[in-house]
């Protein structure tokens, strides 16, 4: 059983890592051209990572507005880096139904690409500083981000 996330770091640091060890299971697939796996693990892939992108976006990032009554800085810069991965992912699921190897290998790498600079600016930066300003709340918006479940 996994301890339970002392910090929200921790918590979405776990997040990042599950969901990047089921984005190479996919591509894993894609490359042996092993098109029913790479569907099956492509739809977790999804499901992990809409998940968390709502736990950031449901919870967190609207506690971290509230405390600085701010919408418009790094939040808002986070939001649009998700948007830009949804729009990735969609057209990611079309290759992967087409069994459209080359398109969808493309695709993730760029996918790849955000990915890793998002979660470093995440992990690095506005993770630590959410658990300094939101050092109070901290367990209750982490309840709340597990409450939104896969």
């Amino acid at each position: 059983m996994t301890k339970p996330a002392a910090t929200i770091l921790d918590f979405l640091g776990r997040d990042h890592r599950a969901c990047n060890h089921l984005f190479e299971s996919v591509k894993a697939d894609v490359t042996k051209k092993s098109w029913a796996g790479a569907r099956r693990q492509f739809g977790r892939f999804l499901e992990a990572m809409l998940c968390h992108l709502a736990r950031e976006e449901k919870v967190l990032f609207p506690a971290f507005e509230a405390h600085t009554a701010n919408s418009m800085g790094p939040t808002r810069v986070m939001r649009m880096e998700h948007d830009r991965m949804r729009r990735l992912m969609h057209d990611m699921a079309l290759t992967v139904t087409d069994a459209d190897h080359c398109r969808y290998l493309c695709l993730s790498e760029t996918l790849n690409m955000l990915m890793r600079q998002h979660n470093l600016k995440e992990e690095d930066l506005l993770f630590p500083m959410f658990d300094q300003m939101l050092g109070e709340e901290r367990d209750d918006l982490i309840g709340a981000m597990e409450a939104i479940a896969r």
